[in-house]
């Protein structure tokens, strides 16, 4: 998907250096994959709760590709 799909798919941007986070909170599944995965990018303590940029692109695409709702997708730079 492009990002212009995502957001009009009620996806939101979280910006990073080398690669974008999106998030659709209304079709996740709370699995806890992604905090599980890397609690430095993914923190719900935080605001935003994603911060790309606190891991490699591999790291937050592997901890992403985990997602088994597809609430989570990214976009690499």
């Amino acid at each position: 998907m492009t990002e212009e799909e995502l957001l009009a798919a009620g996806y939101r941007k979280y910006y990073g250096e080398d690669i974008n986070a999106f998030f659709n909170q209304s079709i996740c599944q709370h699995s806890g994959n992604c905090f599980r995965g890397n609690g430095n990018v993914f923190n719900l303590k935080n605001r935003p709760w994603i911060k790309v940029d606190e891991a490699s692109p591999d790291e937050v695409s592997r901890v992403i590709d985990t997602c088994p709702s597809g609430a989570l997708k990214y976009i690499r730079k």
